[in-house]
């Protein structure tokens, strides 16, 4: 007789497995940084005291307030990235150095030997795949770059970090369900607020005004792949969009140029630039926001951008989302981004599609849309204008902790 196991039953014995697994290593890795470090111990006088690593160039816009902040107070850091031409490389800072350290596994072998107090990123995944904690580095800190749920990152990429930096209660709640249910220490978890939304706000508060326009103008911002808004919905989206007489952008995601190429090309063949239609491909998003109206999306972090800062309407793509590979699985309750989304804007379907323009209209006019709005901003991005200042604070804190420690 064969003995079947259900996906689901399955995944939560792999689950309480690794958990058990990690709370050993987890007491193994704490056991031999207190022989290293203890009385008697010497401090390793050729250990970088902050390594800050960011895997991609997009996530400048997270690093580039805290480093400043940093570069305020003095704090001497290296700053690792993987992007060739990331910002960081062409900024000149006189406490903070800068290096390439190479794409993919070149770039994670360096950091799997990394000699740090501690270590600082954006990027999840720490020894769930290549990157590996190094038996150098002392701490390693998480912040997340999105007001968003901490359960939307991969099954385990945010397990094995000592530490999270977050922008609401309810990312920490959530980390507290998933380390309770797999047997894992509880990590250190606070909330620092958002420093690039800090940012944005704060550039948005201080830009001229814009020319009266007598026109609406909607923004078509969809994320990429097989489930996003552009690839399931095309032509007909477009279409709809051209007949409601208002002035349409398109901002594809970068990534679909290269993911969803066919399909994009295909688009922007058979609908080219117009009076009516533009497709936006600016490397700095700022000003198509800020001239747009409305915007359309699916699962893009931006309509988060769009409505929490500049506080206008969005219309969400009604996509059915598969959680199986994701830790909103492990969650007892629906994910805090699911809830939110039909309180702060309308959802667009396959059926309701034909009829864009009513859609838009009940969305630019309809005052619940502005307060509830006010009450999601509230939940998911505390302290507000003090992102950057709040994450120096911590880290400047940590590693004095960590350096007294080894003293």
């Amino acid at each position: 007789m064969r003995l079947y196991i259900d996906p689901g039953t399955g995944s939560m014995l792999f689950t309480v497995l690794l958990g058990a697994m990690s709370a050993i290593v987890f007491f193994a890795r704490s056991l031999i940084l207190k022989l290293k470090v203890g009385r008697g111990g010497k401090v390793d006088k050729n250990k970088t005291p902050l390594v800050i690593y960011s895997d991609s160039k997009r996530y400048w816009t997270t690093f580039r307030p805290v480093l400043d902040e940093l570069e305020k107070r003095g704090q001497e850091a290296l700053f690792l990235t993987s992007s060739p031409d990331d910002p960081a490389l062409e900024t000149e800072y006189s406490h903070i150095k800068t290096e390439f350290i190479g794409e993919g596994n070149k770039g994670f072998a360096r950091l799997n030997m990394i000699n740090a107090s501690l270590v600082f990123c954006t990027t999840p995944g720490l020894d769930v795949l290549q990157w590996k904690r190094s038996r150098f580095a002392d701490y390693y800190v998480h912040i997340m770059h999105a007001p968003r749920d901490a359960a939307s990152y991969r099954m385990f990429e945010l397990d094995f970090f000592d530490a999270i930096l977050f922008s609401g209660q309810i990312q920490v709640d959530q980390i507290r369900e998933l380390e309770e249910l797999r047997g894992l220490p509880a990590k250190e978890l606070e909330i620092v607020g958002i420093p690039y939304m800090d940012d944005m706000l704060k550039r948005l508060q201080g830009a001229p005004a814009q020319a009266k326009r007598d026109e609406t103008t909607v923004l078509l911002a969809p994320s990429w792949g097989k489930s996003s808004l552009l690839v399931r919905y095309g032509e007909k989206i477009i279409a709809s969009l051209l007949e409601t007489g208002y002035h349409v952008i398109i901002r594809p995601h970068p990534q679909s140029f290269t993911a969803d190429k066919d399909v994009i090309d295909k688009l922007m063949a058979k609908y080219p630039d117009s009076g009516m239609l533009e497709w936006n491909k600016d490397a700095d998003n700022f000003e198509v926001l800020r001239r747009s109206d409305i915007m359309i999306s699916d699962f893009s972090g931006v309509m988060l951008d769009f409505a929490f800062i500049f506080d206008k309407p969005v219309i969400y793509a009604d996509i059915e989302f598969d959680k199986g590979q994701y830790d909103y699985y492990f969650l007892k309750d629906e994910p805090w981004s699911i809830r939110m989304l039909p309180k702060i804007g309308m959802g667009l379907t396959m059926e309701n599609s034909g009829n864009v323009k009513e859609l838009i209209e009940e969305s630019l006019n309809n005052p619940r849309f502005s307060e509830t709005r006010a009450r999601a901003r509230e939940e998911i991005w505390q302290h507000r204008g003090e992102g950057a200042a709040r994450t120096a604070d911590y880290l400047i804190r940590k590693l004095n902790e960590i350096t007294e420690t080894a003293t």
